[in-house]
């Protein structure tokens, strides 16, 4: 295992071992693992069976959370895993800032449902810091010279990292200090993408982050038409105001009548 701070909020985990040597490769561009992370105290370690913990006292279980393959080399076996930490809060951003070698960290997966598909014309990859390694692997994952956007929020210049693509890409990062109040911020990415010069032809869009964002990305492109409705990925990986456990209670209700809305 080794560490690597990319930015002030992002951190870089590799993970290899023994452990990693039946892990498939991964068929999507957003391929993702399932990670459970451990409460304080918790009385066993990684590898551990599910059904083992399922009865234990709710703050004995362990903590899932679901976290793009950033990378992974078949060859060396080794898969690379961006964390978004904010100090001390949450599981899994506390676990990946304390990482260190001889760690272990139980995985389940790959699993994945969205690439870019190669018969469109450019491809609109928009989201905040937590889609930001999706974006990262989607842009990597498009044919040579194909139109390619990416529209990221951020807090700000020092969150801001560098993309590669074999395709045609444009980077616009926007900042979420510059934002005035709660509805300016809900609205900084959709107002950023449909500033943007529109993009020509068959468009797919993924469109993965905070809940509220996602949603008004999602409204703007389809009342601009600036994207093909079958070609539209919207996923709410969080929502301002919730923890983890507090948005894993609604999401599923959310996401049902966000797909009305869109329909």
């Amino acid at each position: 295992m080794s560490t690597e701070r990319l930015t002030p909020h992002l951190v870089r985990v590799v993970l290899g071992g023994e452990g990693l040597a039946d892990f498939q490769d991964p068929q999507f561009a957003d391929s993702y693992v399932n990670a459970f992370f451990l409460p304080e105290g918790a009385p066993y370690q990684p590898p551990f069976e599910d059904e083992a913990t399922r009865d234990l006292p709710r703050d004995q279980r362990p903590y899932p959370r679901r976290y793009t393959v950033r990378a992974w080399d078949p060859e060396r076996r080794e898969l690379t895993i961006d964390f978004v930490v904010h100090g001390e809060v949450g599981y899994a951003g506390r676990w990946a800032l304390h990482a260190r070698p001889g760690d272990r960290l139980q995985l389940r997966g790959p699993a994945g449902d969205y690439s870019p598909p190669p018969d469109v014309d450019a491809v609109l990859l928009v989201g905040d810091e937590s889609a930001l390694p999706a974006i990262a692997a989607c842009a990597e994952h498009v044919g040579d010279g194909m139109p390619v956007r990416a529209v990221i929020e951020v807090e700000d210049a020092d969150e801001e990292v560098e993309l590669t693509s074999p395709g045609a890409l444009e980077v616009h990062f926007v900042h979420r200090d510059g934002a005035q109040d709660e509805e300016s911020l809900t609205r900084l990415l959709a107002d950023a993408v449909a500033a943007l010069p529109r993009l020509e032809g068959v468009v797919t869009a993924f469109v993965h982050g905070e809940a509220e964002s996602i949603r008004a990305v999602g409204h703007a492109l389809r009342d601009g038409g600036l994207a093909s409705r079958e070609h539209v990925s919207l996923s709410p990986y969080w929502r301002r105001g919730l923890t983890d456990e507090e948005w894993r209670s609604v999401k599923r209700d959310w996401v049902r009548r966000l797909q009305g809305e869109m329909a």
